[in-house]
């Protein structure tokens, strides 16, 4: 029997059978533990070094340093912060010599035959400090080109956010980089720029740079940032005025070129057609969000404002926090003339504004050369044993977390406490607020900054999970702003993802280890979202889609003789691995229990997935171990006993036994409540942390990469929201068998 906690450490211990309580307090940590901490807002130069769409840091100094000379070099400096030490594996693609250091300690020294290998792609392993670590990169120019790709392998899974170097770029983002420069200048030499000091005193100038020159700071404000418009256009300025107390009145003085419009708040305050302007008035109504609206034309473009009490000037302030921003305002432009929008509609960080020239869209400025507003997700940023540490995975979208903000759902319903709703729902809106502007900054920037498994779809991975629970939210919350990233995952699934001739979802993968393979888990990433879909649209092809993979996936993983599945078909090798991972067949069964809700009864492929059901049930149960739980690998008598997948058999067998889908309940109901029992006195503690939890899986033929390689993490995402859901069907089941748990039936 494996043990993960001492007995008293476990939350049986202390709260025995008290269910609502056990599931109140793994909730309680888990919203404690990943506060409400939104994206971070920082300024981006459009000119700096843009990332490839699969995340890696594209430094081609040919283009950039077309004068180097043969040997010259070049240089490119970041800032990368870490919660906790965490392991990453880097990748560099060279096209010239590369040195690549971390903290001052070289970690790569390309090889002829790496620079000269157009494909090569070189595996780094990192392991990044607590706070601040410091990346050097420096590349020589040959014949053969100037540059290399960096980045982190699985960007958009294992994010690698680089930060700008020096305190005069303090809260940018990306990347500043030098040259051409004599070789060895930096780094070989032994000199390292201080990442946290001043540009100046590395004697070098690096870019890309952040002050105007003398010239275009002369520029009226619009006119320097974004040039003068050939046609009448119109741009936005955007700050807060800082009104100290006791103040009566705030006096307003300033100039502009061109019609000028002023809000405060709601409030139309100033509509002047130029020139030098002002006005007065209560302190009370300065207070809100300051709006200009700015007529620009081919004779000059600006506006100068300053507010005044009889104390002197005030200060402008920015209206929501970017860190590292030149100035208190923001600014959007330029934009066709004719629009006109309120207030209201115009400040938001997440506005896209079409352009005047009609060439797309454009978001919001700073005071800078060619810089931009850009949020970045920063929060859990994973490392390769998929753990997160102490960061907040709050404002993230992967598959974990879809089933994490599942159990919360699920866990607000079953305690009667809207609040746990609320704070699932907020984590999913600020998703599903951000998709458009994602879906953009994927486009212009080559890399999205937030949302990245959702704007890169290329599996069921990154999708139908958390696309699932959306669904689920959106029974309640009634949000319009989901349909269309529903449609857009919906329409992957159906038109978009590979499949095999028989229409059977697969991985095509190309070149990576896992090409040409069928997953148990995509059963879990694909049907809850489709019969949900279903659901939301009333078009019910999408059922029977999610129908017809269950069966197709039976056919090629399900081992009779067992009664279990394999975790994957391996299309390489014509059969599959034959390895019955736990928490494969936890995503088979407690899939299967979701599409079984939702499928009517006449359908036509009920009777067969029922029968499916029964079949997965009755061989799974005759693997519980003596504790209530099952194996990693679920027949192997000597792997450990595996958290997640003992969760998702409880959650499965008490939903059976509930909705009357197995004939002989009574030995389910019975092997459910063992196994939280199990669950409760040796994989959760009375912190309602979870343990016992294996990290995220590749695959293999022998068992041994699951007992032996894939170990567990102590609150891994992967087990958290299961654990609520299991739970949760717990109370409900023992509530229909006479159990006194005072829970809260929908």
């Amino acid at each position: 029997m494996t043990s993960y906690i001492e007995a008293r450490e476990s939350i049986r211990y202390w709260m025995g059978d008290d269910n609502a309580g056990i599931l109140k307090t793994i909730a309680g940590r888990y919203i404690g533990a990943n506060p409400e901490i939104p994206f971070a807002l920082r300024p981006f130069a459009e000119t700096g070094i843009l990332q490839t769409e699969e995340g890696y840091y594209d430094f081609n100094f040919g283009d950039r340093f077309q004068d180097a000379k043969q040997g010259d070099a070049a240089c490119a400096l970041g800032l990368v912060w870490s919660d906790d030490e965490r392991s990453l594996d880097a990748a560099i693609m060279p096209f010239s010599p590369v040195r690549f250091y971390l903290n001052e300690r070289l970690m790569y020294r390309s090889s002829a035959v790496d620079e000269l290998k157009p494909d090569a792609n070189i595996v780094i392993p990192l392991v990044l400090s607590p706070g601040w670590n410091t990346l050097l990169i420096e590349v020589r120019r040959t014949e053969a080109g100037f540059g290399c790709r960096f980045g982190a392998m699985e960007g958009k899974v294992r994010i690698l956010q680089v930060l700008s170097p020096f305190t005069d770029r303090k809260g940018g983002a990306g990347w500043a980089y030098a040259g051409p420069l004599t070789a060895g200048t930096l780094g070989e030499s032994g000199v390292f720029p201080n990442a946290h000091g001043s540009e100046e005193e590395t004697g070098m100038d690096w870019l890309p740079r952040t002050v105007w020159s003398e010239g275009e700071a002369d520029k009226p404000n619009f006119e320097r940032i974004f040039g003068l418009p050939e046609a009448p256009a119109v741009g936005y300025a955007w700050s807060r005025l800082k009104v100290p107390a006791g103040v009566d009145h705030v006096e307003f003085k300033g100039s502009a070129l061109g019609r000028t419009e002023i809000w405060i708040g709601d409030d139309s305050v100033m509509d002047i057609e130029g020139g030098v302007f002002g006005c007065k008035l209560p302190a009370s109504a300065c207070r809100g969000d300051l709006l200009v609206r700015s007529h620009g034309g081919p004779s000059g473009w600006g506006v100068e404002l300053h507010a005044y009490t009889s104390q002197g000037e005030l200060e402008f302030v920015l209206p929501v926090p970017v860190q590292g921003a030149p100035s208190p305002w923001m600014y959007a432009g330029p934009l066709a003339a004719g629009e006109e929008q309120t207030p209201e509609e115009v400040c938001s960080v997440k506005r896209l504004f079409p352009r005047a020239d009609g060439r797309g869209l454009t978001g919001w400025s700073l005071d800078a050369p060619g810089y931009r507003v850009r949020p970045f997700y920063e929060n859990a940023m994973l490392s390769n044993k998929w753990t997160s540490g102490s960061a907040t995975n709050f404002g993230r979208w992967d598959y974990p977390l879809g089933v994490t903000m599942y159990g919360l759902l699920q866990a607000s319903r079953a305690l009667g406490r809207p609040d746990i709703a609320e704070y699932a729902r907020a984590h999913i809106d600020i998703c599903i607020q951000w998709y458009e502007y994602a879906v953009w900054d994927r486009d212009t920037y080559g890399f999205p900054s937030v949302n990245h498994q959702l704007v890169l779809i290329k599996m069921l991975d990154n999708c139908g999970s958390f696309g699932s629970a959306m669904l689920e939210d959106n029974k309640v919350s009634g949000n319009p702003e989901v349909v269309k990233v529903a449609e857009d995952i919906a329409d992957f699934m159906m038109n978009r993802l590979e499949r095999r001739e028989d229409g059977a979802f697969y991985r095509l993968c190309v070149s990576e280890y896992s090409a040409d393979t069928m997953w148990a888990d995509d059963l879990y990433m694909s049907t809850p979202f489709l019969s949900r879909y279903a659901g939301m649209t009333g078009d019910f092809s999408y059922l029977d889609e999610a129908a017809r993979q269950f069966l197709r996936y039976r056919e090629y993983l399900f081992m009779p003789e067992e009664g279990v599945m394999s975790h994957v078909f391996d299309f390489k090798y014509g059969k599959a691995t034959r390895i019955p991972w736990g928490r494969g067949n936890g995503w088979s069964l407690f899939s299967l229990s979701e599409l079984l809700e939702r499928l009517p009864e006449d359908h036509k492929d009920r009777p067969a997935l029922l029968e499916f059901f029964r079949e997965l049930c009755t061989g799974i149960a005759t693997y519980q171990g003596e504790s209530g739980l099952w194996k990693q690998v679920i027949t192997d008598s000597e792997a450990y006993e595996e958290a997640s997948c003992s969760a998702m058999f409880a959650y499965a067998f008490a939903r059976g036994v509930r909705f009357g889908w197995l004939e002989e309940p009574a030995p389910f109901s019975d092997a459910a409540i063992r196994a939280w029992q199990g669950l409760t006195e040796q994989a959760i503690d009375r912190h309602g942390s979870v343990h016992g939890v294996c990290s995220g899986s590749r695959y293999s033929f022998t068992g041994d990469y699951y007992k032996h390689d894939l170990l567990t993490v102590v609150n891994d995402n992967h087990g958290i929201g299961i654990m609520m859901l299991a739970c949760a069907e717990i109370m409900k089941l023992k509530g229909m068998l006479g159990g006194k748990q005072g829970i809260h039936f929908h």
